[in-house]
């Protein structure tokens, strides 16, 4: 039996989200969200059957081409002209799992009332999510002001029966499946094409999904460095609780308390130390892991607000017989949070990669580069160098999107955001910071057998022996790669057994 999300003016949480995506739920509209769009609908309706005074992007053409009045009669094709010239994406496609948070946003914002699209066509957006039609869109294009005009373009063609679509996992001309399910393309009309393409729902959907990502790959953080610590032979005492409560940043009490109980009942961790100090890769992990769990809160909370927000432009307000042109689709906010969420993560990486270095350094009884034989085997020499490549990369990919802006549509659009860009570069920051913790769980795994027979605390024994069954111990070298790979997938089948607790509800 399917479970349902009820789509109404209950505020949407990243916990709700992760819900949605995790257990394959399908949606509804509430009655209350259906009477919304309806009186909105019927209100425009009204409004333009009487009133022929120009309404921006309604019965004008758009950006530069405002002062272009439109007949009546043409008012659908407008939409339609819109939707089709304004699907100019390219690039790699975007994944079918952000595509889907994309429709789901789309739907949200649509619901509230204040878009003036039919009933029919939210309804639509649905039909392709409950029914898992996902349109194909593409990564570049958007400027993240005036909407992510290109991508969301391409994700309402099929609802024309235009563009390509992703059904049961194959690529498909989107004609084809509505005949297949029997679903008219939707006729649009006044100010609908407007209503899909305005909006953030692309930078979103990449925002939110990195986020639900790195609440996860924060925890995994954590775990991996717990582990090294102790195959470093590393102290417990820069995790001692008194020591973050006096600097009072949440992030950093609840990493060093997280690495007490990790590594609670190690045996490793309780031996006596020779030296007296660790690095900072190990000493400061509250400091650094802790910063970065602030900062992805912090972008949790702008893209809750905006989750539930209206982004569309011109906005109606039925009750008040008040349409405004604004620039709620201003990407802004998102862009900056989204630049600040890429450096959160990629210092993550970097410390990662450094404790990685510690490790095959040939220090506090390991061998170098961690093979009983070194000089005959390289052993686990480059995985570094890779990691280090990745690490640069990351370094690369945050510089601020959120800083530039090119003039388009003959100066009417003089001021964009770039939050797609941001968007899509964190993604990839967030992909690759997950193959660098891999690499960095590859190391310490091999790093700990050689502090046998004594044993790590119960937690990482029973996380290493899961660890096992995919990646053996390296005694001579092989071809590493195949090594990585597996540990990258490792670590994506773990993230999806974390707890839930890990996802706020805001």
């Amino acid at each position: 039996m399917d479970n349902f999300h009820l789509i109404n003016n209950e505020k949407l949480t990243f916990k709700t989200v992760f819900n949605i995506m995790k257990n394959g739920e399908k949606l509804t509209l509430s009655e209350e969200a259906q009477q919304q769009i309806v009186k909105c609908r019927d209100y425009l309706d009204k409004r333009m059957a009487t009133d022929d005074s120009p309404i921006y992007g309604i019965n004008t053409g758009f950006g530069a081409l405002y002062n272009k009045s439109i007949s009546f009669e043409d008012l659908g094709k407008l939409q339609e002209n819109l939707v089709m010239s304004h699907a100019s994406g390219t690039g790699e496609e975007v994944p079918t799992e952000v595509v889907k948070l994309m429709l789901l946003l789309k739907i949200q914002s649509l619901s509230y009332g204040h878009s003036g699209v039919q009933l029919v066509t939210v309804q639509r957006l649905i039909d392709f999510f409950n029914e898992g039609v996902f349109p194909v869109v593409y990564q570049l294009g958007s400027l993240g002001a005036s909407g992510d005009l290109a991508p969301l373009a391409h994700m309402s063609l099929p609802l024309l029966g235009k563009g390509e679509v992703y059904y049961k996992g194959e690529k498909r001309p989107a004609g084809e499946v509505l005949k297949e399910k029997n679903w008219e393309p939707v006729l649009l009309q006044s100010k609908e094409g407007l209503a899909l393409l305005n909006g953030t729902q692309f930078m979103s959907a990449f925002g939110i999904y990195t986020v639900l990502k790195l609440f996860r790959l924060s925890d995994m953080a954590d775990i991996i460095g717990a582990l090294s610590l102790d195959a470093f032979d590393g102290r417990i005492e820069p995790f001692y609780e008194g020591l973050h409560t006096l600097r009072h940043h949440l992030g950093q009490i609840q990493t060093a308390a997280r690495f007490r109980e990790i590594l609670d009942g190690s045996e490793i961790i309780r031996q006596h130390k020779e030296h007296v100090q660790d690095p900072y890769s190990f000493r400061c992990i509250p400091q650094v892991h802790g910063a970065t769990k602030d900062a992805i809160n912090h972008v949790a909370s702008v893209f809750s607000e905006e989750m539930n927000a209206v982004t569309d432009n011109p906005t109606i307000f039925p009750d008040e017989d008040v349409i405004v042109s604004g620039g709620n689709f201003h990407g802004q906010p998102l862009a900056l949070a989204l630049d600040y969420l890429a450096i959160a993560a990629a210092e993550i990486g970097n410390i990662s990669e450094r404790r990685t270095y510690q490790l095959i350094g040939g220090k506090r009884g390991l061998p170098s580069f961690l093979v009983a034989n070194p000089g005959l085997n390289s052993g686990f020499m480059i995985p570094q160098y890779t990691a280090a490549s990745i690490v640069s990369q990351n370094k690369q990919l945050c510089t601020p999107a959120s800083v530039d802006s090119i003039v388009s549509s003959q100066g009417q659009e003089d001021h964009v955001s770039m939050g797609a860009n941001a968007a899509t570069k964190v993604y990839r920051v967030m992909m690759n910071l997950r193959r660098i913790l891999a690499i960095e769980l590859f190391n310490a795994a091999q790093a700990l057998e050689f502090r046998r027979p004594l044993k790590t605390s119960p937690y990482l024994e029973e996380f290493l022996e899961k660890y096992r069954k995919l990646v053996p111990f390296v005694e001579h070298d092989k071809i590493m790669h195949d090594e990585i790979e597996k540990s990258i997938a490792f670590l994506q089948e773990v993230e999806y057994a974390l707890p839930e607790a890990l996802i706020p509800g805001i």
